[in-house]
C-alpha cells in the first residue's frame, strides 16, 4: 500500500504550472501525477555482495508479485558468497511522502531545483526556466560505458534524456529493470524517455530514490535517513541540499568553491522553490568543500 497521501498532494495544477511557466508542453502536471502513482506502486529488493555484484527484486505492491529483475553474472561465485552482504529496499511511493509536511515540501523543493538546473534555457535568476529541454542539446555523444549487464545497443545513444537526464547505458538499463521490469526496453529503446513523459518523470523519481554503488540517494539525504560515516564527513559531506548535488554532479560542481555557476544555480533554484512552498531551508545547501 502506498502512504495516504503521495507526493501529489504537496503541489496541484496551478502552483505546478505557475513554478515551471516556460517548460515543455510535454512536461505536464497529469504527466508528474501519474508518474508519482504508477511508480508509486513498486518497491526494491537490492542485495549486494563484493561490493558490486546486484541482485535486484522488483515487487508490484498492488498485486504482491515479485520478480528477479537482476542478477549480476556472478552471483553464485564462491568469492561474491563469501564477502558481506549489504540489502536496502527503496519504496517509490515515500518519495516526498515519508515524512512530515515540512520536510516532504524541502525533498520536493531539492527534486524541482536539481531538475530545473538541468532543463533549464533561460535567463539567469528569474526561475521561470526549468523543464524546458527533454533531451539535452548535444546528442552527438554516445555516452557509452562498458557494462557487463547493461550493455549498449549498436547504434543507440544515451544522453541525457528527461527531468534528470539520464544518461549513459548503465543508467538506461537500471532504469528500466526498475521501472519497467525489464532492462532491455530502454537500452533498445532510449526514445521512450523523450516520447512518454509519464516515463520521464518515472526516470527522474527513479535516479532520485535509488542509490548508486558509492552515493546514498537523494531521497535518503533530504529526508535525514543519510547521515555521513567519519571518511564522509573527512571529505566535507554533509546531509543537506548540498549533498544532492554532489550526487547528481559532484565530479563538475563540487568542491571547487563558493562561485561555481552551476552549484549556485541549483542551490538558488532551491531557495526559489523552498519559498513558494512556504518552507524554509539554510543547512548545508553548498557542496563548494564537499569532494566528489
Amino acid at each position: 500500500m502506498r502512504p495516504a497521501a503521495d507526493a501529489s498532494s504537496l503541489i496541484g495544477e496551478k502552483q505546478f504550472n505557475e513554478l515551471f511557466p516556460q517548460r515543455q508542453k510535454f512536461y505536464t502536471y497529469q504527466s508528474f501525477v501519474r508518474a508519482i502513482k504508477e511508480l508509486g506502486d513498486i518497491k526494491i529488493r537490492v542485495a549486494r555482495r563484493a561490493t558490486s555484484v546486484y541482485q535486484i527484486t522488483r515487487t508490484d505492491k498492488r498485486t504482491g508479485q515479485s520478480k528477479v529483475v537482476r542478477q549480476d553474472v556472478d552471483w553464485n561465485e564462491s568469492w561474491a558468497k563469501v564477502k558481506p552482504d549489504s540489502v536496502y529496499e527503496v519504496d517509490f511511493g515515500k518519495f516526498c511522502a515519508e515524512k512530515d509536511p515540512a520536510t516532504n515540501k524541502k525533498e520536493l523543493a531539492a527534486f524541482f531545483a536539481n531538475i530545473a538546473h538541468e532543463t533549464r534555457g533561460g535567463e539567469d535568476d528569474t526561475f521561470t526556466d526549468g523543464l524546458m529541454y527533454i533531451h539535452e542539446k548535444d546528442t552527438t555523444n554516445a555516452y557509452v560505458a562498458e557494462n557487463d549487464e547493461y550493455p549498449p545497443v549498436p547504434g543507440k545513444k544515451y544522453y541525457g534524456r528527461g527531468p534528470v537526464q539520464l544518461s549513459y547505458n548503465g543508467n538506461y538499463g537500471y532504469a528500466g529493470d526498475v521501472i519497467l521490469g525489464d532492462h532491455n526496453i530502454l537500452l533498445k529503446n532510449p526514445d521512450l524517455i523523450q516520447t512518454d513523459a509519464v516515463l520521464a518523470f518515472k526516470t527522474a523519481i527513479y535516479f532520485w530514490m535509488t542509490p548508486q554503488t558509492h552515493k546514498p540517494s537523494a531521497h535518503d539525504v533530504m529526508i535525514g535517513v543519510w547521515q555521513p560515516k567519519p571518511k564522509d564527513k573527512a571529505k566535507g559531506r554533509a546531509p543537506g541540499f548540498g549533498m544532492t548535488i554532489n550526487i547528481v554532479n559532484g565530479e563538475v560542481e563540487c568542491n571547487k568553491g563558493e562561485n561555481n555557476y552551476s552549484m549556485k544555480d541549483r542551490m538558488k533554484f532551491y531557495q526559489y522553490f523552498l519559498g513558494k512552498l512556504g518552507v524554509k531551508d539554510t543547512t548545508n545547501c553548498s557542496c563548494a568543500t564537499m569532494q566528489p
